[in-house]
């Protein structure tokens, strides 16, 4: 019996959700009577704990015999609580659950002194090792991580205390893993990370991001499609700058980091730009790259924000021509300091998340018109849908998941583009 393994969160835990799964069946969870599985828990928002939480209890009422194992960011920054639950039989660490003998401490194993929890501290682990995977599980593209922690504390966020400090993967390592998915049949490679324009910093002669972009490019030629997950503008780099303007191969998609658009607020959060300079930063790259979409995550109802401060934030939608918008209402994470701040009423805080998303969709829906009649690349991700290099959606009735498809924009229903073939250039994924 395979091993489940359910993914919360980032792509991060997407990458390691692989590493995960083949380390449990190595240490043999793949042969328990009654099947094992895995929950890889994210602690972004207080909403996304509640949904781990129920996903176990659901899981253990479906199948009282399963052994439950829970671990990822959640786990790591509140172990106690997990282990407390009466549906859970393990409680892993970050770190703890990329190795095969941790997965042995369940009874099954004959292990005498067990304990629930093994979690330890996340701020102790100095490296962060090269995990290879040949496939992503049900996915058309591949993610590969280059980057794991944080050195930065922002006010609001919790992460750091559930990846520890910011290392790097280094840089033959990251296009290795590269080279072996694209051998495997992935024509699309996603590059992901906690910090990820932290990348380099604690490897000899500091290599930063652009010079691992252009490396992973020229030297495995056989990836048609290399994508940045989440990135911290003000940490772009030249290098990776004079990528996005020549390297055709690297996707016009960059999802930035913003959390608000207010000056007070931002500095507020600890966040190293203002808001000029995330404008400033999408006006220079699309001069690089003139159809570059732009994501970006954006925080409603921050401690102390008052009415004009959220004004600033919903104009930068316009400001930044941001097409993929991620609204998060202010959650605040107990050991943060935001959760000591005065808070945004909760009804000001939905109105004005509300507000955002308004604004995003109608931000999305202007992207779609300006998109008929164009050409464009589709990546098939599952029967019937895929998504444009630019990572619009696209309703597509052509294509195997993996598979490139050259289509043409006839129109869109709002929420996807609608497109009919051309041609195929590429191959599917070999299963």
């Amino acid at each position: 019996m395979a091993v489940d393994v359910v993914t919360f969160g980032c792509r991060l835990n997407t990458y390691e959700s692989e590493v995960m799964r083949r380390e449990a069946e190595t240490a043999g969870l793949g042969e328990l009577e009654n099947g094992a599985v895995i929950f890889n828990t994210c602690a972004v928002t207080q909403e996304a704990v509640r949904q781990a939480r129920q996903s176990i209890r659901k899981a253990r009422r479906e199948n009282p015999q399963v052994r439950i194992i829970v671990t990822g960011c959640a786990a790591q920054t509140d172990p106690t609580s997990f282990a407390s639950m009466d549906e859970v039989d393990l409680v892993l660490g970050n770190e703890e659950k990329l190795k095969a003998h941790n997965y042995r401490a369940l009874p099954d194993f004959g292990v005498n002194d067990f304990e629930k929890a093994r979690v330890n501290d996340i701020f102790s682990v100095r490296e962060t090792a090269s995990h290879m995977v040949d496939a992503i599980e049900g996915r058309a593209r591949a993610f590969v991580q280059v980057q794991n922690g944080c050195d930065h504390r922002c006010t609001f966020c919790i992460i750091p205390y559930g990846r520890g400090n910011s290392r790097s993967v280094p840089m033959g390592a990251v296009v290795e893993q590269v080279r072996r998915l694209a051998e495997n049949g992935y024509a699309e490679v996603v590059l992901t990370g906690v910090d990820m324009t932290s990348f380099g910093a604690d490897l000899p002669g500091q290599p930063k991001l652009g010079k691992l972009v252009k490396t992973i490019l020229r030297q495995v030629p056989e990836v048609a499609r290399l994508r940045l997950s989440s990135i911290d503008s003000i940490e772009a780099d030249e290098d990776l700058l004079d990528a996005i303007a020549t390297e055709k191969r690297l996707m016009p998609h960059l999802h930035l980091s913003l959390q608000s658009g207010d000056d007070m607020i931002l500095k507020r959060m600890k966040r190293r730009h203002l808001r000029d300079d995330s404008i400033r930063f999408c006006e220079d790259v699309r001069k690089l790259r003139p159809d570059m979409v732009f994501g970006a995550d954006i925080i409603a109802g921050f401690p102390t924000e008052t009415d004009e401060m959220f004004a600033s934030s919903e104009r930068i939608v316009a400001e930044c021509g941001l097409t993929h918008l991620h609204v998060f209402p202010f959650s605040p994470r107990e050991g943060t300091p935001a959760a000591r701040m005065p808070q945004v009423k909760r009804e000001i805080v939905k109105e004005r998340a509300q507000r955002l998303r308004s604004a995003g969709e109608a931000a999305y829906r202007r992207h779609l018109d300006s998109l008929a009649g164009t050409a464009q690349q589709v990546l098939v991700e599952r029967e019937g849908l895929g998504r444009t290099e630019g990572f619009t959606l696209t309703r597509l009735d052509t294509g195997k998941p993996g598979e490139i498809v050259a289509a043409t924009i006839t129109g869109h229903d709002g929420e996807r583009l609608i497109a009919e073939p051309a041609r195929s250039i590429s191959s599917p994924r070999a299963a």
